[in-house]
Parts: C-alpha cells; structure tokens; sequence
C-alpha cells in the first residue's frame, strides 16, 4: 500500500483517528506515518512545511497578533493484538492508539487542512517517540535544534483528557537512597549491621510525610512523595552490608526541579541515608491559564479545568516560555490498555471547539 498516498485529510476527525490507527507507528517505526503526515500538509498552500527527523512542523503565517501551538505524537506503544481499529455500534473506536493519541493527532490534521484562516497563527507540530526514553523524545529533539520552530504564545498539547482541559503537568524525580551496614552471619547478627533495617527511619519519614495541595490558576495540585521499590538481601543466612530505597516525588508545577530536589534531601536528613542518586527528573509546567488567549480557549471550550498530576510534554513547552494546557478527546484511564478506546463524540466535540475558537 502507498501509504503516503492514503492519509486522507478529507474524511472526518473519528475516521481519519481510524485510518491513523490502522497505520501501525510503535515507537522507533514512525517514519512511513511521518512521509504521510508530511505529504498531506505540503498539499496544503496556506502552510509551510518542515521536517526534522521523523518530526514534522507546519506553520501559518498570517501575521496573527498571537500564535497557538498544537502538538501530538504519532508514535504508540507496543500494538497487543488490538489493531486495525474497530468501530462498534455505540459511537466508540477500538484499538492502539485511539486513546493516546491518534485521536489528538486526527483533531490537529483536520484542524490543519480546514481552518485556513484562522484568528491566531497556528503551529502544528508531529513528533516521534514519546512513549519511549526522554532523550529519544522528537519534541525535545525539535526544541534543541529549531527551537523557532515551536514558538507560541500558547500550546495545547491534545494529549488524551477526555476533552476537557488539564492544566500544566506535575514534576517528577525519581531517587536512589543508598544504606549501608556491615555484612555477617544470620546466627551472629550482633557482629554486623543490618542495612535493609536502616532503611526503617527514612520509611517512617515517608508514612508521615503530609503533602502540599497548592492551588495554582485556580487548579489544586495534590503533590506525593512515596516509596517505590526497595533492593536489598544477599542470602537468606547473611545480615545484609547494603540496601537501596527508590522514592518517587511527583510534586506541583510552582517548584522549580532544584526547589523539588532540595526538599527531597531536606525531608531525608538525618535518617542514615549514605548517598543519594538522582535516578530521574523531568520539571513540571504550570497551568497559564491566566494568559489571554488560554483564558479565550477555557471560554470557547466550556467545562471546568482540572489539574494535570502525571508528567506530559507540556512541560517541554513551559521550557520554551510558552504556557501550555492538555486537551484531546481520549480518556488517560485507557491508554495503553489492550482494550483501548475512544468515544467517536469526544473526537468530534474537541475539533469542533477547536475549530470554534480559532474562528470566533
């Protein structure tokens, strides 16, 4: 099949999110899907066009007083048997993908290819391997190389939301407390030092632990600090010499990454911790939701916003000086779930509010 030749951005948002789902683009195999993207919107004259890696860009350039960013990946997780897509008699898609977030993507095109006037100049932007190790993520690769390429006065990333809009996204960090003790026999434990017992100080700091619920645009973040995985043991007959906590912070978007990681290490102090060791850290974005033109959004698309707890590349974006929401028709609780789905009514409610807004 000339796949490049079959993206179609003629047919509606729900079936254009189906024929996006039968084009198969697991992380690291998105470059056909990208040829296809790229190729329907250089069909289109009222956009420019560019490409790095499998990363495609498009832009107006009407001269708007501001300019909205719209982003999504094409990439998937692995497919588990639920491709091609599967339309049932009650308005709801099946299959990889229609959630998170082909959907989104089918929303931007048919934004793209039919608003070619619209009140704000508008950036499209297609990236690869979200779903995959931070440092393969294309948006990042996009920001480094072109950073132009994404400026904005305002980003909507159509990340699944269930086409209500989320505001910013929590930080995450991610450390390795590291204890230890002196390793001795089982029966003569009293000549060592039990290091997985040492641990105990920096557990009970943690049940303890009351975490801030800041309200932020309006939006209250409910931050966490928990244990996630503890490593330790050498045989069932031996007092271990060593033993390692992995603790997660998700922690709201008004602390800067360095703020975050000070309070982790204030919060262990004194508790025998030997070393600690950043596994992970990816700082949050905050809502914008006071900006004029996220302000006219929240308006055209009703509802109420809701905070973002878990990470997305809005925070990419909140980089780069731009403030960015979530906004996409899939609901989060079915990504990447062998029954992934997505309401046909969602898809279509959220191009249509787009579309709305960028034409009032």
């Amino acid at each position: 099949m000339d796949h490049a030749a079959a993206l179609d951005l003629s047919l509606d948002a729900a079936a254009l999110t189906a024929r996006l789902v039968d084009f198969p683009s697991v992380s690291g195999t998105e470059g056909p899907l990208a040829d296809a993207i790229e190729t329907a919107l250089r069909a289109l004259p009222h956009l420019t066009v560019d490409r790095h890696g499998n990363n495609v860009v498009a832009r107006t350039n009407l001269g708007r007083a501001e300019r909205v960013v719209l982003a999504g990946h094409i990439d998937t997780v692995p497919i588990a048997d639920n491709v091609p897509s599967r339309l049932d008699g009650d308005g709801v898609l099946w299959g990889c993908g229609t959630s998170d977030m082909k959907a989104g993507v089918a929303v931007q095109l048919r934004v793209a290819a039919t608003v070619p006037e619209p009140n704000r100049d508008l950036t499209f932007v297609f990236y690869d391997n979200e779903e995959v190790s931070a440092h393969l993520n294309g948006l990042g690769h996009v920001a480094e190389a072109h950073p132009d390429w994404l400026a904005g006065d305002f980003a909507i990333l159509l990340e699944p939301s269930d086409a209500e809009v989320e505001g910013g996204c929590q930080g995450t960090l991610r450390v390795i407390l590291r204890f230890e003790g002196e390793r001795a026999h089982s029966a003569r434990s009293w000549m060592g030092s039990n290091a997985i017992h040492a641990v105990a100080p920096a557990l009970a700091r943690l049940a303890a632990y009351e975490p801030r619920r800041p309200v932020i645009d309006g939006l209250q973040y409910h931050e966490g600090l928990n244990a996630v995985r503890v490593g330790g043991g050498v045989a069932n007959n031996v007092i271990p010499d060593e033993c390692t906590l992995t603790v997660n912070f998700r922690y709201a978007p008004d602390r800067s990454a360095e703020d975050a990681l000070a309070h982790v290490r204030e919060v262990f102090e004194g508790c025998g911790v030997t070393e600690m060791t950043v596994d992970d850290h990816s700082g949050g974005a905050l809502p914008g939701l006071s900006h004029p033109a996220a302000a006219a959004f929240m308006e055209a698309v009703g509802g109420h916003a809701r905070p973002k707890f878990g990470w997305t590349d809005v925070a990419r974006f909140s980089a780069l000086g731009v403030p960015a929401v979530n906004y996409g028709p899939g609901d989060p609780l079915y990504a990447h779930k062998r029954d992934e789905h997505v309401v046909v009514d969602r898809i279509h409610r959220c191009e249509e509010r787009l579309r709305a807004w960028l034409t009032a």
